[in-house]
């Protein structure tokens, strides 16, 4: 062989050689870019499972969240941790079961923050694998130490967590202060006009919706009888900062823009965006674009403001060409209740609207329609459409997306369920427990355990069946969805199954829940 020939010989090898190592380089980046999908996990407050039209309501137009729903997959045993707001924002951000956190409870607005800052949470696993992580919306798991002065940064918060952009309110729309935060700094404050908030005591002067209702525009019904910011009277006490005061009815508009602003600020970094909407929690203020737009009410016309804000998200992602390559997770923090401290005519115009649809109970109770809410993901391209029976909870995004982006969500309570986020198994969870302003439940295959509590049946406030019960409740899901049937003397041996399956998760809990498994 000639020298030329081999020379050919040797480039056209290296040639060759070179061509594979770049089409392997390209099926790495490629690979890695599918493995890194923007995460948008859209949140909202108070949904509940009857409310959206792919769950079943047929009075409430819900075409936004019914198309995710249509085109990915539709989780019928979705759950939240909690059946109140706090507890589920903690362990869907932790992966951890709130119960073990004993301040994890309905939080007031100068609450101290409940995440441990050397606790791994979501958005800093997500920030390990080179993720930009924002949140935009309510947060309410608690601000700095609990001595809060509003006209300073605010710290430790969602900042101090992992959570490289926020924009939120402190607790919710209900609660003082009524103000933005924005990296830790009220957003408009008048340093001339400092913020003072009490929950315990009255500034002196100030009009309250106990003492002033003549200054209302949205009557109390029960608790929201304090401080007076724009015609509503809230829970707690505030004096100053006027200029940075929200306007209720734009908080819907205002969240969106920011949650818009930073898809767009973010799009060439993968991001995880965290959007927790303030609907349809009290109190309920639509934009006049949508007052009377669903012949409910305030509520229900909320419900279609956030499924509008909804698909203005997802248009958002489509003009930035982002919606191939990004997981979107859509549920709500509990289940609905109507109402919930204000004459809104929630219950008067409900019609034969079904908010929980066919499940007992709802916001507040152990019954299955407080924990059990709406739960999709959709990823254009990559999820299949399909509705899956799998029982998943919040708690399992924390596993399953650190499977997915290739980060360690450490030693927690999540479950890596990713095939069934993604519609590729039907295998869910075999057990979980359910909370309930500190009462827990175990749902476990088909079967419901509610233990005994002490308490009232009923919340007549809200007039919401609790789950409170001198004797024990066993109810099986599959031949009893409306939970009416209590099967605890009827199967005995299912009933210390349960029990023990219960104790064996929840541990030594009679001391603090009043509770003693017999």
């Amino acid at each position: 062989m000639t020298i030329m020939r081999l020379a050919f010989i040797l480039l056209t090898s290296i040639f060759i050689i070179s061509g594979c190592a770049q089409e392997n380089h390209s099926q790495t980046v490629s690979e890695k870019q599918q493995n890194k999908p923007n995460i948008l996990l859209i949140y909202l407050d108070d949904l509940g499972y009857g409310d959206v039209g792919a769950y079943g309501a047929t009075a409430l137009k819900t075409p936004n969240m019914d198309m995710l729903a249509a085109g990915g997959v539709r989780f019928t045993n979705g759950y939240a941790s909690s059946a109140t707001c706090s507890p589920s924002r903690f362990a869907l951000l932790t992966g951890v079961y709130p119960w073990r956190n004993k301040r994890a409870k309905i939080l007031p607005g100068t609450a101290p923050l409940i995440i441990d800052t050397t606790q791994l949470t979501l958005p800093k696993m997500l920030k390990q694998q080179g993720y930009h992580t924002g949140i935009v919306g309510k947060w309410h798991l608690g601000l700095g130490d609990g001595q809060v002065d509003w006209n300073q940064r605010i710290s430790p918060g969602p900042n101090e967590v992992g959570f490289e952009y926020a924009y939120i309110m402190a607790a919710t729309q209900d609660r003082v202060p009524t103000v933005y935060i924005e990296n830790g700094d009220v957003v408009g404050l008048d340093p001339q006009d400092p913020i003072q908030i009490d929950y315990q005591n009255n500034f002196e002067g100030e009009p309250t919706g106990m003492d002033n209702p003549e200054l209302l525009k949205m009557k109390w019904h029960h608790g929201h009888y304090n401080s007076i910011v724009n015609g509503i009277s809230r829970i707690g006490f505030m004096k100053g900062g006027e200029q940075a005061r929200w306007v209720d009815e734009n908080m819907a508009d205002t969240f969106l823009v920011k949650a818009q602003q930073y898809i767009v600020e973010h799009q060439q970094e993968p991001f995880f965006l965290y959007y927790a909407l303030q609907q349809p929690h009290v109190p309920r203020t639509p934009h006049p674009r949508f007052v009377g737009t669903s012949g409910m009410g305030p509520r229900g016309d909320v419900i279609l403001e956030a499924d509008w804000c909804i698909g203005e998200i997802m248009k958002t992602l489509e003009e930035q060409r982002l919606l191939e390559n990004t997981l979107i997770i859509l549920s709500s923090d509990n289940g609905p209740v109507l109402n919930d401290g204000y004459y809104d005519q929630a219950e008067e115009l409900v019609g034969n609207h079904k908010p929980a649809g066919p499940l007992r109970g709802g916001k507040y109770s152990l019954f299955e329609a407080g924990t059990r809410v709406p739960f999709i993901t959709y990823w254009k391209g990559h999820i299949e459409p399909t509705t899956s029976d799998a029982i998943v909870s919040q708690l399992d995004l924390m596993a399953s997306i650190g499977t997915l982006v290739g980060g360690d969500s450490g030693d927690t309570d999540s479950k890596d369920l990713l095939q069934a986020f993604m519609g590729q198994s039907q295998y869910g969870r075999d057990e979980l427990i359910l909370e309930a302003t500190t009462r827990t439940a175990l749902r476990k295959e088909n079967w419901v355990l509610i233990p005994p509590y002490p308490g009232p049946p009923v919340n007549k406030n809200v007039k919401i069946e609790l789950g409170n019960s001198a004797e024990y409740l066993l109810f099986n899901l599959e031949q009893d969805l409306g939970e009416q049937r209590n099967l605890a003397t009827t199967h005995p041996d299912k009933l210390e199954e349960m029990k023990a399956s219960f104790q064996m998760i929840r541990g030594d809990f009679g001391q603090t829940e009043r509770l003693e498994l017999k």
